[in-house]
């Protein structure tokens, strides 16, 4: 069977949990980017939100309410296949994240 057809179960308070985390910041990021486009913030607002919002340690626990799940219903194996695909994503500060503004610049 195909690892990435397998369903994986999670309490149904945790994926609200995760859900409404998560819905709060697609919108509010929306809201500020709008409000970029229209010159009334700036980068310093977006730090502002991320930074009182608790943005980080928020969609650090959406990630560990995930990997919980995983590593209770998947081998090891299994879950060193997701690990090795996470770790290829981008990640902001490294060379090969570059910024949209320096990709257009170019």
């Amino acid at each position: 069977m195909d690892m990435f057809s397998r369903e994986i179960r999670m309490p149904l308070s945790e994926v609200v949990a995760v859900l409404q985390d998560l819905n709060e910041f697609v919108v509010s990021l929306d809201r500020l980017g709008s409000r970029q486009a229209a010159g009334t913030a700036d980068e310093y607002t977006v730090g502002t939100f991320i930074a009182d919002w608790d943005v980080a340690r928020r969609l650090a626990r959406a990630r560990r309410v995930i990997s919980v799940a995983l590593d209770a219903q998947l081998s090891e194996e299994d879950n060193a296949e997701i690990d090795a695909l996470c770790d290829q994503g981008r990640f902001y500060g490294t060379d090969s994240a570059i910024s949209p503004s320096a990709e257009q610049s170019s």
